[in-house]
């Protein structure tokens, strides 16, 4: 789709909360003009990246959601660690853990550089690998003020494409 395209059909709506995702958003150059001309629209845009892009790019006015890599997605040493330096207030750490090992350095990692302090960070389990009420009592137990996330879609619709 053209941007006028994507504008219009976020348009007809008419919600004000727009999310950038799938694939990795940040790979493609027109998504840097499609998340401005959202905001100059009056949006708010969450741009959710696989955090291996440095979102240095980014308009300031959107919400960076960053992935940081656990050791258990055999993708950690993709992670673009400059990425934390170049947070900005309003932006958001997820990690998608898929045991307690993933858990217990997900924590380390958040403790270690007070990532928590002021900024929303999302634990999600990976689907079918780690009971979501597994991962919210550990949540509980470890006093840090993380939350727990969930893919809805999942829930609501499964697997089906589109939804």
């Amino acid at each position: 789709m053209e941007q006028e395209e994507i504008v219009s059909e976020v348009e007809s709506h008419g919600t004000r909360l727009v999310e950038l995702t799938g694939g990795e958003p940040l790979e493609h150059e027109g998504v840097f003009p499609l998340a401005a001309r959202l905001l100059d629209a009056g949006k708010e845009v969450l741009v959710e990246t696989g955090g291996h892009v440095p979102i240095d790019r980014l308009d300031p006015r959107a919400i960076a959601i960053v992935d940081v890599k656990a050791p258990g997605s055999g993708m950690s040493e993709f992670h673009c660690e400059e990425n934390l330096a170049r947070l900005r207030p309003q932006d958001e750490l997820k990690f998608v853990l898929a045991d307690r090992r993933d858990f217990d350095w997900a924590i380390s990692y958040v403790a270690e550089r007070g990532l928590d302090a002021g900024r929303t960070v999302t634990f999600s389990p990976v689907w079918d690998c780690l009971p979501p009420a597994e991962l919210a009592a550990w949540i509980l137990e470890s006093g840090r003020s993380v939350r727990l996330g969930l893919q809805l879609h999942k829930l609501l619709w499964g697997d089906v494409p589109g939804k």
